[in-house]
């Protein structure tokens, strides 16, 4: 992990940007399909009782890999969950551990999760790291660590930035675009060329779909989770809480919508981690 990675999120407050509306958008279309793929989970296991069973829940193991600060492993723990978070920010760790949940919190990496055993969660969420690790060989390595910590049968949900939203946003909204070109850091198609002294990557679908097919991982279904709230900041600041509601809405209305896919920030790559020795 970069210096300048970690001294950009010692100044960062994840927390504050999933509290701005945009960060709303993202955060609770996101909580809909973990809570999806947890509830599936509880199928799984034969937790009949498992609606506001917090012994039900206690069973279902969730490793949150790049937590943060642990929005998404501190709520989740807090409804009864089994959360362990992996963060390798000093930083973001302290703030998490300072939460006072029942996380199970340690600092690591996403290419190597040895302190974690094989099958060891029902879901695995790879929420943060694919944004930061550069070249297919790194991206493939904490994938295919994700999928060594999750059960057969589990489930991994993985966040990615989206390549047209870098380029419309840094490039022509910020009026990066020529510099950006001329530096070679575009392809004659406008995909962005990222290098170790850059903080993100960006993607674009056919590279996740080569990526899983590196792992052998099923692809359940991709999803937008913010759509068109990153390009729409200030108008979603306007709205009365009334049309906001309305737009949350909205977006969990078309966030599998194939033909939004990749136009928005994010995307959340929904998949199966099959049985060992048989089809995925």
């Amino acid at each position: 992990m970069s210096s300048k990675l970690v001294e950009y999120y010692n100044k960062f407050n994840e927390d504050k940007r999933l509290d701005s509306r945009h960060g709303q958008v993202e955060l609770r279309v996101s909580m809909k399909y973990i809570h999806e793929y947890l509830d599936r989970a509880a199928a799984r296991q034969g937790a009949a009782a498992f609606h506001g069973n917090n012994e039900a829940r206690a069973q279902i193991k969730l490793l949150d890999i790049g937590a943060g600060t642990g929005r998404y492993s501190v709520a989740l723990a807090d409804e009864g969950y089994d959360v362990t978070a992996v963060e390798p920010v000093k930083y973001n760790l302290g703030i998490l551990k300072k939460k006072g949940s029942s996380v199970h919190a340690m600092q690591g990496n996403a290419l190597n999760l040895k302190k974690l055993q094989d099958k060891s969660f029902d879901v695995t969420l790879l929420f943060g790291p694919m944004y930061h690790l550069f070249g297919f060989e790194d991206k493939s390595r904490a994938l295919g660590e994700a999928k060594r910590v999750t059960k057969e049968g589990g489930v991994i949900l993985v966040a990615y930035c989206m390549n047209e939203y870098g380029v419309i946003s840094y490039g022509f909204k910020e009026r990066h675009i020529l510099e950006c070109m001329q530096q070679g850091r575009l392809t004659e198609d406008f995909k962005t060329i990222s290098g170790p002294d850059e903080l993100y990557d960006y993607m674009r679908i056919e590279d996740i779909d080569a990526l899983n097919r590196a792992q052998g991982l099923e692809r359940i279904k991709i999803i937008s989770p913010d759509g068109a709230a990153n390009y729409m900041r200030p108008y979603l600041n306007s709205l009365s809480d009334e049309e906001f509601e309305a737009f949350v809405k909205y977006q969990m209305s078309v966030c599998e919508r194939q033909d939004l896919i990749g136009a928005g920030a994010h995307t959340v790559d929904i998949l199966k981690r099959g049985m060992d020795g048989g089809p995925e």
